[in-house]
């Protein structure tokens, strides 16, 4: 994919300062930190690093980026890297994608206690997906899955969901067996729903008693129990959107699935479209219309507000391992999983590397030398031209 001409950093050079001079006193540590880094990622700001092919001795030199979770340059190498280790664990079956989305009634109370409700979140799905594939009228087994938590919809308002991909299938309670489901089909979504519903209601309530929740601004009235607790039977008269995709293939399947989705961050900068009298064009699809692409243009502040929504807290985890795929049972389940279906790995995919190739020869690329941003700033031969694309930084 060639690189775009028009990225975040570019809107928060631009309008960055201003943006938070206006509202940083609305705002957290975290969300300057991100701002700074999506500035210096791949500048000279960070330092840079020269790489030589093993095999013809061509040399590049590249800036180094920031790593930053949230920033739109640094999560190719990050994903690569994952990928390589998930590689290892796929199962020969056929796997299927669950999304358990909070309605939008919640949408307030989880961003004033985000760690708080996306852990739930996190807890509630699981739960629920764990109970119901155990019970002997559904599936009857012991299942492994993992889910990557967005917080984001297509025109980056808050729309926290969890996708999971589950295999289709489980252990059999003792073990002896694997138990397949159907091909078509492996919980009912209304079942999920609410048992989703009822298990994320009793959570949020007892975080309530316990006194953990935060209410601020238009929500303070909730911290009134009356109040809350006539929230909470507004929350049961909504039907609360489970969706099952359906399933799709194998491990080489699942791979391209994970790209997709695991390391995503807000928006992508191939999204953007223009900027152009300090306002934000970019590219959406209007799923409530049959994902009908769309232009959506906001005020570069409405787009940073936007964006700075879905920053994470420090430490919270947003790709998860349960069931049997959790880390503590992960490699002793999976072999006997491995054994139950007659099998000794997955390959039937080609091999992840993180390894940057040579443009010359395609051989493997090896760093040869680190430079600081002070000896770049004395060394005004090596200074390149601008934000570099191609850096990977394998410190």
């Amino acid at each position: 994919m060639s690189r775009p001409t028009l990225e975040v950093a570019d809107i928060v050079r631009a309008s960055g300062n201003r943006f938070w001079e206006h509202y940083g006193s609305h705002l957290a540590w975290q969300h300057r930190k991100v701002l700074d880094a999506i500035v210096r990622c791949r500048t000279a700001a960070l330092g840079a690093h020269r790489d030589q092919c093993v095999r013809c001795g061509h040399q590049a030199i590249s800036y180094n980026s920031c790593r930053n979770r949230h920033c739109p340059r640094c999560q190719g190498n990050a994903r690569s890297r994952w990928l390589a280790e998930r590689r290892a664990e796929l199962l020969p079956v056929s796997y299927f994608h669950i999304v358990f989305t909070l309605p939008h009634e919640l949408s307030a109370l989880a961003l004033q206690n985000k760690r708080l409700l996306y852990d739930l979140l996190f807890r509630a799905s699981a739960a629920t997906l764990l109970e119901l594939a155990g019970a002997p009228k559904h599936l009857g087994a012991d299942i492994g899955f993992l889910g990557v938590l967005h917080t984001w919809g297509q025109n980056l308002q808050h729309h926290p969901h969890i996708h999971y991909v589950v295999p289709a299938g489980g252990l059999a309670p003792d073990g002896s067996r694997w138990i397949p489901s159907s091909r078509r089909f492996f919980l009912p979504v209304a079942a999920l729903s609410r048992v989703f519903r009822g298990k994320f209601a009793a959570g949020l309530k007892q975080l309530f008693l316990q006194h953990n929740l935060q209410f601020h601004g238009s929500l303070q009235s909730l911290a009134e129990p009356r109040r809350f607790h006539a929230f909470l039977r507004l929350l049961f008269r909504e039907n609360w959107v489970v969706y099952a995709k359906p399933p799709f293939g194998g491990p080489e399947h699942v791979l391209n699935y994970l790209a997709r989705y695991t390391h995503r961050v807000a928006i992508c900068n191939h999204r953007l479209v223009a900027f152009q009298n300090d306002r934000v064009s970019f590219r959406w699809k209007d799923y409530a219309h049959g994902g009908k692409p769309k232009i959506m243009t906001v005020s570069a502040d409405e787009f940073l507000r936007r964006f700075l929504i879905h920053v994470l807290l420090k430490g919270l985890v947003r790709i998860r391992h349960f069931g049997f795929f959790a880390n503590r049972r992960r490699g002793r389940m999976l072999a006997r999983c491995r054994v139950l279906l007659a099998t000794e790995g997955c390959e039937a995919h080609p091999e992840i590397t993180t390894q940057l190739r040579c443009p010359v020869c395609t051989g493997p690329m090896l760093v040869v030398e680190r430079m600081t941003s002070s000896q770049l700033h004395f060394r005004s031969d090596l200074i390149l031209p601008g934000p570099q694309g191609c850096s990977i930084d394998s410190s």
